[in-house]
């Protein structure tokens, strides 16, 4: 539990126990959100950014939530502790997830007065449960690159917060919200979680169901959960995911979950019994000081809680041709529908677009995918013959960039882009990833993030092992102000 005064500061679970006692109202919880995005956002919502602004928002929805947050007191007054864990909690949704009646962008003027008719099935059931919806947060257009640069990251307004799910990653890290939901097609959880040091669940391909949501590359993209805390990531999962998985063509689906929100057990040792891998994947990609620093403070946690942390070579390596040829034969397949509206793509996401025309062989495609399935078939195989539980790695070989630049001309998305050269490997497998902030790097200043990978379909063991690191070792860093320092506002 943190020491929170003002209830915007509060992580999922502070919050949801003070509104089922009765000690917070859901009202009073948006209120102290609503102000916090008053005082931090930077302004209203804007599709460029300024400088000196967070500008973590596309949307902002006050009567919407208003109607919520009191239906969801009514709720509570009703149904006590049998109400959902989540109702009254509020939530940002990433510009992808269509919400009924409301506009989607994609942070794209491709889409401008676009009014999706129905609800995405992630927002349909996190509705049904109770959250209020407080607004769309920014992505990089059409999720298309790792910085979303019209977003300024809370910690340090002249870098980047990642991307794509950048404006969730900055909302979350600012305290303006307690929840939200990402994307991830490369890293696009995984990479603004870790450049803005907050958590995230990648689930396994499959688990949420991607009906409603804008996509970039369906065989790739994974919607999942972003909060301050992996446990409150766990409980969004698990609400994400009770509706069943998504019956997909190229993966089996996911078993059911169980075990994801269980207690840590209080003990010395209680990642005892766990085998933990290091694997050279880092060091052949180059990784900061700070980066590694981070690795290795956290590997030492593990061994001080009791786990075995040995170091392997890795099982393979993605070929990126293969990736490429998977993203850019989807994503043309998607943004047909736009021909003539070129002019409208920022000028990275439309030479993006360009790129993906050049991707036209149903047999390069079928042979990539194939490639996909034996590359996932040999690291589950790695994983049983070496008595892994999980890979320990960084989310992302670098701190947060520079601001700016990432929707300038030669700037493709995709394979190359420096931030996604550990994470993209893991939407190729489908396995799910838990990514959590370690210390800050001492150099930098700044957030440094880690991955926990196990094979498909092991959630829990991820989400759980990473909860323990959070609880004992790698606590969950508090809301930051941007402009806490002067130098921030510039």
């Amino acid at each position: 539990m943190s020491n929170a005064t003002n209830p915007a500061d509060l992580g999922v679970r502070e919050a949801a126990t003070l509104l089922r006692s009765g000690a917070l109202s859901a009202v009073e919880l948006l209120d102290a959100c609503e102000q916090r995005i008053a005082e931090r956002n930077g302004g209203p919502p804007s599709f460029d950014g300024a400088p000196d602004s967070v500008n973590a928002w596309t949307q902002l929805y006050p009567e919407l939530s208003r109607e919520q947050a009191r239906a969801a007191d009514e709720r509570l007054r009703r149904d006590g502790d049998e109400a959902p864990l989540l109702c009254g909690i509020p939530l940002a949704l990433k510009d992808l997830y269509a919400v009924a009646g409301l506009p989607l962008t994609a942070s794209s003027r491709v889409l401008d007065g676009h009014v999706p008719d129905e609800d995405s099935t992630a927002w349909a059931r996190l509705r049904e449960a109770g959250m209020v919806l407080l607004g769309h947060t920014h992505t990089h257009e059409f999720a298309a690159g790792g910085t979303t640069d019209q977003v300024g990251n809370p910690h340090a307004l002249e870098r980047s917060a990642g991307g794509s799910s950048g404006g969730s990653a900055a909302a979350l890290a600012a305290g303006m919200v307690p929840a939200a939901l990402g994307t991830d097609t490369a890293g696009s959880l995984r990479v603004p979680a870790a450049l803005s040091g907050v958590s995230s669940i990648k689930p396994t391909h499959g688990r949420i169901p991607r009906d409603g949501i804008i996509p970039l590359s369906p065989s790739l993209d994974h919607p999942g959960p972003m909060a301050r805390s992996l446990a409150d990531c766990a409980v969004l999962l698990e609400a994400l995911a009770a509706g069943g998985a998504e019956v997909s063509p190229l993966f089996p689906p996911p078993a059911p979950l169980t075990g994801l929100t269980a207690s840590i057990p209080v003990t010395d040792r209680p990642l005892a019994g766990v085998r933990v891998a290091l694997t050279d994947r880092p060091h052949v990609v180059g990784v900061e000081p700070d980066i590694a620093d981070g690795l290795e403070r956290a590997a030492q946690a593990c061994v001080e809680l009791g786990a075995e942390v040995v170091e392997l070579p890795a099982a393979a390596e993605m070929v990126g041709e293969d990736y490429s040829i998977v993203l850019f034969s989807e994503v043309a397949d998607y943004h047909r529908r736009f021909a003539g509206r070129e002019a409208d793509y920022r000028t990275s996401i439309r030479e993006f677009v360009e790129t993906s025309r050049l991707f036209t062989s149903l047999e390069a495609y079928l042979e990539s995918r194939r490639t996909f399935a034996q590359l996932t078939a040999t690291w589950e195989a790695w994983f049983a013959v070496n008595g892994v539980d999980v890979i320990l790695e960084p989310s992302s070989p670098s701190i947060a960039p520079v601001r700016g630049g990432g929707y300038e001309s030669g700037r493709l998305g995709g394979d190359g882009d420096p931030l996604i050269r550990l994470t993209a490997i893991w939407n190729a497998t489908g396995f799910p990833v838990a990514a959590i902030p370690a210390e800050t790097g001492k150099r930098s200043g700044l957030p440094v993030g880690l991955s926990l990978i196990a094979p498909r379909g092991e959630e829990a063991r991820v989400v759980r092992i990473g909860t323990v690191l959070q609880e004992y070792a790698l606590h969950p860093p508090e809301p930051v102000s941007p402009y806490a320092d002067p130098t921030n506002r510039r």
